[in-house]
């Protein structure tokens, strides 16, 4: 599974993006996507994901701001960020949950900028 993760970029407090990550390869294998979030210095953490089903979980630092969301038949998993804060500013990664070896998949990271 191969993963493309787009849509960071620069955007002031209270602002919105969206990133998108587009799954190719064996898409059936997929159980489920996540979305993570690092910054220099920290471990990266978890921010939403989203089952085969349709399931969603959100992280509480970012419940009621974030939403995640699929559409299976672009084989795409959004993250719609709103209220952005200056503290959500990190390299976002898309991540694949596989039901087979190698069990997972990262896309390559997405830089979110909040800045006035």
């Amino acid at each position: 599974v191969q993963l493309q993760a787009c849509g960071g970029g620069l955007v002031q407090p209270g602002g919105s993006l969206r990133l998108s990550c587009v799954a190719s390869g064996s898409i059936s294998s997929i159980n489920a996507m996540r979305w993570y979030r690092q910054t220099p210095g920290k471990q990266r953490e978890l921010v939403a994901g989203i089952t085969r089903g349709g399931s969603a979980n959100i992280a509480d630092f970012v419940k009621g701001r974030f939403t995640i969301s699929s559409d299976n038949a672009k084989n795409t998993v959004y993250l719609q960020m709103n209220s952005l804060k200056p503290e959500d500013t990190a390299v976002y990664y898309c991540y694949a949950v596989i039901r087979v070896h190698p069990f997972g998949s990262w896309g390559q990271g997405t830089l979110v900028t909040v800045s006035s």
